[in-house]
């Protein structure tokens, strides 16, 4: 079957699907389906719930892509920032109902609890860190350790110099370290040029 808006550029087919141009949004799932579902998966650790997290961001998408505006960012990165932000609401959901289960049953004396409620608490603490950053740092970071993009994979994607993110990245990373208070904190970064 042949993709007959292949042509198009991300942003020329958002601004198709903003004037309900069904066929405009399944080209733009045709490319980005496959990273979106690895991203989401990434953050959610299901496959279940990261198709879910895809689908709503897809159905979001469709919604607010009258809002799109080239001039601030790529389609691309707007798209996977969908299905971070659908991501996260869903381990947000996950953690909310599991807490709840929890508060009705009996308190495990357990080491594995206490692990998993100490690795808890450092995701927040990490998150809450990121959203500290200025956004160009703190989209690279996400896209590099929750999309698994390299740097060249990022610069690409961007639009952006590899000095330009990799510069983002450093900086980023010392802004973490410092707000998470840890100074001999490591943070590896395997870099692809």
């Amino acid at each position: 079957m042949t993709r007959e808006l292949a042509h198009l550029s991300d942003e020329a087919l958002v601004a198709l699907a903003a004037r309900s141009e069904q066929t405009a949004l399944g080209e733009l799932y045709d490319r980005y389906a496959r990273p979106a579902y690895g991203l989401a998966l990434r953050i959610l650790r299901d496959d279940a719930l990261a198709e879910d997290a895809v689908q709503e961001a897809f159905l979001s998408l469709w919604r607010t892509s009258p809002r799109f505006v080239p001039e601030r960012g790529k389609a691309s990165t707007w798209i996977l920032t969908h299905v971070h932000r659908r991501a996260v609401d869903l381990v947000r959901r996950e953690e909310r109902r599991r807490a709840d289960t929890l508060e009705g049953a009996a308190e495990p004396g357990g080491g594995a609890v206490d692990e998993e409620v100490w690795l808890r608490l450092q995701r927040e603490r990490v998150q809450e860190a990121l959203r500290q950053l200025p956004d160009q740092q703190r989209e690279a970071i996400e896209l590099a350790y929750y999309g698994g993009f390299t740097q060249s994979e990022l610069a690409e994607r961007l639009g952006q110099p590899l000095g330009t993110v990799k510069s983002r990245m450093f900086t980023g990373l010392s802004s973490l370290r410092e707000l998470l208070g840890e100074p001999g904190m490591e943070m590896t970064w395997t870099s692809t040029s």
